[in-house]
């Protein structure tokens, strides 16, 4: 998404609000899908040599979730973005890394279809079964050795028929 320096009157702002084509994002790196247009409102200005920009942005994407492996939709809003950009001396300024680091920043890195609460979950995980020593609560020093390690134990017994 570039900027023309030239439609910012000196010492103002300018609001740009619109929707861009998703493909900008390279969503596909994150295994997510952009559903819909990428929504833009943002207020841009020049100051001390650069290009701010503060505003919303808003993307619907298809992820599939890491426990049941079924596709879902989520939107995700940036309502605080913010970037300051350095002038180089041409007549606009590209926003696109800065809107697509920050669009990828919100992206869950393990997506579940049921993170915003509004859905439950169709896969379903045994419960870790609490009756073995090895997954016990309490501390090593109260529980008995576990029997795996019998054979271990033997290891730093001497032999009984006195060989070494």
């Amino acid at each position: 998404m570039k900027v023309h320096l030239r439609q910012i009157p000196s010492g103002e702002t300018i609001h740009l609000e619109g929707e861009e084509d998703p493909a900008i994002l390279e969503l596909y790196s994150a295994d997510a899908e952009p559903v819909g247009p990428l929504f833009y409102s943002l207020d841009v200005g020049l100051s001390d040599g650069g290009l701010f920009a503060t505003g919303l942005l808003r993307q619907h994407v298809r992820m599939t979730c890491v426990a049941c492996l079924e596709s879902f939709e989520e939107e995700l809003i940036s309502s605080h973005f913010a970037t300051q950009v350095e002038l180089t001396g041409s007549e606009s300024v590209d926003l696109t890394p800065e809107i697509r680091e920050d669009i990828l920043l919100l992206l869950p890195p393990h997506p579940r279809c049921d993170q915003g609460g509004e859905k439950t979950c169709p896969a379903h995980f045994p419960a870790a079964d609490r009756t073995s020593p090895l997954q016990s609560t309490l501390p090593m020093e109260t529980t008995t050795r576990p029997a795996i390690w019998a054979a271990l134990d033997q290891l730093n017994t001497p032999p009984s028929d006195g060989s070494p």
